[in-house]
Order: structure tokens, then sequence, then C-alpha cells
């Protein structure tokens, strides 16, 4: 299981290209019923599914991988330099969710 799945992010990405989640689905050839436990952190994206999303959202595939989760795998991820930049940003997102829930 994928933990902390930013789908506000991915709805919003989806909003600005003028694209629904049954598109994303279509084009990472995965049911609606797959994506929605994905956006639910009930299912987490392969390498694969993670390069299509970045391809689709305009957006790198290690942000997205940093969206999806933290066990997340990012496609190609095999220069140390990318594999830091991503797990920066992965601390980001968690320490932003940490001030969120202490704000709650």
């Amino acid at each position: 299981m994928a933990l902390f799945f930013d789908a506000d992010w991915f709805d919003a990405r989806l909003a600005a290209r003028g694209l629904s989640r049954d598109v994303l689905a279509a084009a990472a050839g995965m049911s609606a019923e797959d994506l929605a436990l994905v956006f639910k952190d009930q299912r987490e994206l392969s390498a694969a599914e993670v390069a299509v999303f970045a391809e689709l959202l305009g957006e790198g595939a290690a942000e997205v991988a940093a969206h999806a989760g933290i066990s997340t795998p990012i496609p190609g991820w095999d220069d140390a330099a990318v594999r830091i930049a991503a797990l920066e940003r992965r601390v980001a997102i968690l320490e932003a969710e940490i001030v969120r829930l202490r704000a709650r």
C-alpha cells in the first residue's frame, strides 16, 4: 500500500489539462476500479504506470512518484542525483503532512 497518495494534486493536474480520472486509467491500462483504489491509498502504482501518469500530466516521473506515495517506484531511477532529489521531495511532502496533521 502506498502511503500519502496526494489525490488533490493528481485531480488538480488532471483538471489543468482538461482530463478525467477515466482518461488517466485508460492511458495506464487500468480499470476505473483499480484507479479508485490508487486514489484511496489501497493500491500502489507500478513504475510503468508512473511513467504513463507523468507523460499524461506533463510532469516528471519523480514528481508523480513523490505525490503517489512514499513507496512508489520511479522509472529509470538509476542516477544517484535523481534518487536524492526525489527522496528530498518525498521528505518535504511527509513533513508538510505532519504539519497538517498536527494543525488539526
